[in-house]
């Protein structure tokens, strides 16, 4: 406070208009989460008739017990457990490697490489190509139609390798050769211990990604038994309700038309719960993983 106090005016108006604009965009996006998870706690006539407006209206759980009793909920949770543990594994051995290999400056061709993988972040063939490359190699309707394309995430990519080149010296590998430790065992026992940071933040921004994603399980999948929940919620928020068929408790049947509104906010808020229980775990990581892996080497 006392160095506040020593600040000119116009700092002083500065910060101030700072601190309120920023208030304001705070506001601005706290309410939707905060609405969202209001209404799944009330009940369906107080939401259908616009009665919650910031804290729940006649408390009910209705909404959380129609959605935990349809099939189509847990199929799609377990679906997008999978997609997302299996998929973020794939995505973090493949970037890292491949991180690792354009970090090392005997790497012939490793300039042109790189290109490479830059220019697809600005041109690419367009989705109808894509879906036939993938009718192509027979991933249609397979779990692999989501997990194969876009393995390598190309601004992943370059944060991992600037992270490589700018936190462990070349003088490690050296000292490994000498001691007669091979290319990839310097790899797996030095650098990828040494990568921490990177490596957690790789997880988040590949796991959210895959907890998210809906387009291409919407273009490539048509079984519904491989659906990931996103593609469930859409759904649901298109129809505004949760097909009555699906439902195995006969009592929340009959209870449908009314919480229909409900009904779509807890499926909302069950679908947020994995990825905000993930990140505390991470968080710490995240910070100095992003600012090393922003610095050019």
């Amino acid at each position: 406070m006392r160095k506040f106090k020593n600040y000119s005016l116009n700092d002083k108006v500065f910060y101030v208009v700072i601190t309120a604009l920023l208030t304001i965009f705070f506001v601005l996006v706290l309410y939707p989460c905060v609405y969202v998870i209001s209404a799944s706690f009330s009940s369906g006539t107080a939401v259908q008739s616009g009665k919650v407006v910031l804290f729940p209206v006649d408390f009910s759980l209705e909404g959380y017990k129609t959605v935990f009793h349809t099939k189509t909920v847990w199929t799609g949770f377990r679906n997008s457990l999978f997609y997302t543990f299996v998929g973020t594994a794939i995505n973090i051995i493949m970037t890292l490697t491949a991180a690792y290999c354009l970090s090392r400056d005997d790497l012939p061709g490793r300039n042109a490489i790189m290109l490479v993988f830059t220019f697809t972040m600005f041109f690419n063939g367009g989705m109808i190509t894509s879906y036939i490359l993938v009718q192509k190699l027979h991933l249609l309707n397979t779990v692999w139609s989501l997990l194969l394309p876009g393995a390598i995430g190309v601004y992943n990519l370059i944060i991992a390798k600037t992270f490589i080149q700018n936190s462990i010296p070349g003088e490690l590998l050296e000292a490994a050769r000498i001691d007669g430790c091979s290319d990839f065992m310097y790899f797996i026992r030095i650098v990828l211990p040494l990568s921490k940071a990177i490596v957690a933040v790789l997880v988040l921004f590949y796991g959210v990604g895959h907890w998210n994603a809906y387009f291409n399980a919407m273009i490539y999948l048509h079984d519904k038994a491989l659906y990931p929940l996103t593609l469930f919620l859409r759904e649901i928020l298109m129809a505004d309700q949760i097909d009555p068929s699906t439902v195995t408790d006969p009592e929340l049947q009959a209870q449908l038309a009314q919480a229909a509104g409900v009904i779509k906010y807890a499926l909302i808020v069950v679908s947020m719960v994995p990825v905000l229980v993930i990140y505390p775990f991470i968080q710490k990581y995240f910070v100095k993983g992003v600012m090393i892996g922003s610095v050019k080497g």
